[in-house]
């Protein structure tokens, strides 16, 4: 390898060469490079490129005359590459030498100054065009990434943003590139200006926008903040109204966006054409329609003699495919064709039916599983591989694998097969969520001492779809060891077992003066066959030994539960009893998902009947829930309870298997588990065999999130509970409305209410605010 010096010191001959390329580039065949036989080639200058990599763009080979046409399209082809900014050829006795000045590589690539944008987004970002670490310098590119990202902040309404480049050279021919951004203040919308609207107020247009002027939610929101994507959608939003309001020629004609000089305030004007409303005439279906026409008529929301609905057309279109769809004709496309008559103000509508091609479903593919086996989502598909293509199968298989409970959100899409025209692909993406809960605590106090607690319950132990439980509580007042697990599928089929072993000790807590203690040592177990896909039947059947002892100071009721069965007949000692209790249920479960529905209804019925045992009685619990989108951002959900018991041959009803009503689950904003009859002589609540439940919901999602879990509502409760010997009333009814947020956390279900009670009677226990972790509404 010959020094820089040397190489400036070669003979006339080769700088001439050198000479005559760069002037063949400008002048064509003007000059001419002398033809010499190449010997050798001797690459220089490199640093990072390997020198492979310059023979592959070289025209020319060992053995080959090299003359001013390969001269010229060696310089081109090197230059293409990108790799360098200066490139020369020499001649020295035979040999070529190629002699390169690399540009330098961008060695990294940071930011300053930037809270709009998170930094690893911003990085990714540039690196898709060309600046980012390891890629070659060019400062061109440097300038794109710094417009591009002065087009962001622009389109977040940070019209004062400033970004200046900084580029440091350090070792080994590479360089940092540093943006130092000023991101300055935000431009908020001052004034929203719609001109040309008559038939709708100001008003109405504006609550259709999802930008707005300055309120006292904003500064969350974040919609006083000018974007020009939510601006595009706001143009949308305004046309659809207008269309699903039978104004089928409405129009955004223009819109003008001005700022103010000191780029802080925005002023939006939107230029409207309404032009007239418009009545259905008739509606008419065309094209293959297998002989279902009439079936497919029916799926027409567009009714004649009614405004015309864009919205109505945009579903009929839907409806009709998905309809198509549960055929196999997964590429079924409907265009509703209008015909105007601006006369009389009417429109027909011809919906052209394509069915395409009947598509078999090649492949299933589950993504984001990271946790869960696959086996256990698939085996809640009902759309199988190789099979026609069935719309209603695969969203059924969706809903299906959301009930588990196992994921955040879950996703499915039916792509074309690549290569086939009549095939497609089911694909499956999830989102994982934690299924554990870990729960570990303890106290000190002077009645109690040391209290310890721990729970831990996993719903998708191992990924296996089984779920394990462990339960242990070492409070004086409520001790507890249980073990528990459900396996969905013990059988193939789809038939579950689930059991439980536990042992209970139970007391009153310390602000209470009556005592009593409650032991219960027991276990159970629990198969469930499903005969649909939404409905199944359980049987079961268990064993409890309970122990329920009294004192001078416990509520007359339990006393009386004591002589009545083997006890002392003053009703003061231990009346030890055995259950041997046999439960049938039935649930069906159509929800759209088990965490966080929208959609469905939950059911749930279960007799518990006790008839060998000691204490002998029955059990009725009947549940539903019911689930219903009022707007696309609006749910209205409904859920009651009904619950009965009753001792059988005239036996009494145990007292430890009373129902009771009161917090959260129940009604909202009374103390849990304080409502119906309390010991005449102590005030203590004492449940009742007899329970109505009733609430409802308007659920929202939270503003300015997307995510479905986390979501406030507002709501009405109802409820009561009522002694083995009285009657329901209605009038005993409690009541209370309130506000909430439910979330589903990393930690578990969480929900938060404030309830105000409606009709609360002297001596009920109150309690406005209330929370809990670890179930769902």
């Amino acid at each position: 390898m010959k020094s820089q010096q040397d190489r400036f010191a070669l003979p006339f001959v080769r700088r001439s060469l050198i000479g005559a390329a760069v002037l063949a580039l400008c002048a064509g065949p003007a000059l001419a490079v002398e033809p010499f036989v190449v010997k050798d080639i001797r690459i220089e200058g490199i640093q990072r490129t390997e020198a492979g990599t310059v023979f592959t763009y070289l025209p020319v080979r060992v053995g080959e005359t090299f003359n001013d046409e390969k001269s010229v399209a060696a310089i081109k082809a090197l230059y293409a590459t990108g790799f360098f900014k200066d490139i020369r050829l020499e001649e020295d006795k035979g040999v070529l030498v190629v002699l390169v000045e690399e540009r330098p590589a961008i060695a990294s690539v940071d930011f300053t100054g930037t809270k709009e944008f998170e930094k690893d987004m911003l990085i990714k970002a540039l690196r898709d065009i060309g600046v980012g670490e390891t890629k070659i310098y060019d400062k061109a590119s440097v300038d794109r990434a710094e417009q591009e990202l002065k087009r962001q902040y622009l389109s977040h309404g940070l019209y004062g943003v400033k970004i200046t480049t900084t580029i440091t050279p350090i070792e080994r021919n590479r360089v940092n590139v540093m943006f130092n951004v000023d991101e300055g203040d935000v431009a908020r919308i001052k004034g929203i200006n719609i001109v040309g609207n008559k038939v709708f107020s100001d008003k109405e247009l504006r609550d259709v926008l999802q930008l707005s002027t300055s309120g006292w939610l904003t500064w969350y929101s974040k919609a006083d903040q000018y974007s020009k994507t939510k601006l595009t959608g706001d143009l949308e939003a305004i046309k659809s109204f207008y269309l699903d309001r039978g104004y089928l020629e409405a129009n955004v004609e223009s819109t003008q966006v001005s700022i103010t000089p000191d780029k802080r305030e925005i002023y939006l004007t939107i230029n409207i054409a309404e032009g007239e409303k418009y009545t259905v005439s008739s509606v008419a279906l065309e094209g293959e329609t297998f002989g279902r026409e009439e079936e497919l008529r029916q799926l027409i929301l567009l009714q004649p003699g009614k405004p015309y609905s864009g919205a109505l057309q945009e579903a009929t279109n839907k409806r009709i495919a998905a309809r198509l769809g549960t055929f196999g004709y997964a590429f079924a496309s409907v265009n509703a064709n209008p015909e105007i008559n601006r006369e009389k103000r009417e429109v027909a509508f011809t919906f052209i039916v394509d069915p395409g091609k009947r598509a078999y479903v090649r492949h299933i593919n589950i993504a984001g599983n990271t946790v869960t086996r696959d086996e256990v989502i698939r085996r809640e598909f009902r759309q199988f591989e190789g099979a026609w293509y069935d719309a209603d199968r695969v969203k059924l298989s969706r809903d299906r694998v959301d009930r588990l409970g196992y994921f955040k959100e879950v996703k499915v899409d039916t792509p074309e097969s690549p290569g086939t025209g009549d095939q497609v692909d089911v694909n499956l993406t999830v989102e994982e969520k934690p299924t554990g809960n870990f729960m570990i605590g303890g106290s000190f106090s002077q009645a109690e001492k040391f209290t310890f607690t721990a729970s831990v319950q996993q719903a998708n132990f191992a990924g296996s779809g089984q779920t394990v439980g462990i339960d242990l509580n070492t409070s004086k007042y409520s001790r507890t060891i249980a073990f528990s697990n459900t396996n969905p599928y013990f059988t193939d089929d789809g038939i579950s077992r689930s059991f439980q072993l536990y042992h209970r000790t139970t007391r009153p807590p310390l602000e209470n003066i009556g005592s009593y203690t409650v032991r219960q040592n027991g276990g159970n177990m629990t198969f469930g066959v499903p005969f649909s896909e939404t409905d199944t039947v359980y049987f079961g059947a268990g064993i409890e030994r309970t122990s329920l002892t009294t004192d001078e100071t416990s509520p007359t009721l339990y006393q009386s539960f004591v002589a009545q069965n083997g006890g002392p007949a003053n009703g003061i000692g231990t009346a030890t009893s055995l259950a041997i209790p046999l439960t049938a249920a039935w649930g069906r479960d159509s929800r759209d998902s088990a965490l966080t529905p929208s959609v469905g209804r939950y059911q749930r019925a279960n007799i518990e009947i006790d008839a060998f045992g000691d204490a002998k009685y029955y059990r009725l619990v009947y549940e539903q829930q019911w689930y219903r989108p009022i707007t696309s951002w609006m749910t209205l959900a409904l859920r009651g309870e009904l619950d009965y018991g009753k001792g059988i041959g005239g036996d009494a009803y145990p007292v430890f298997k009373n129902f009771y009503a009161g917090g959260i689950g129940s009604v909202r904003g009374y103390e849990s588990s304080t409502l119906g009859v309390v010991d005449p002589r102590y005030g203590d609540a004492i449940g009742g065999s007899k329970r109505v439940i009733g609430s409802v919901e308007l659920q929202f999602p939270f503003p300015g999130s997307k995510d479905r879990s986390l979501r406030w509502f507002t709501f009405a409760d109802g409820g009561q509970v009522f002694q083995e010997k009285s009657k329901i009333y209605l009038g005993e009814l409690r009541y209370s409305a309130g506000i909430g947020l439910s979330w589903i956390s990393p930690v578990g279900p969480l929900r938060l209410s404030y309830a105000k009670p409606l009709n609360a009677k002297p001596g009920d226990q109150l309690e406005r605010f209330q929370f809990q972790m670890g179930t769902g509404f």
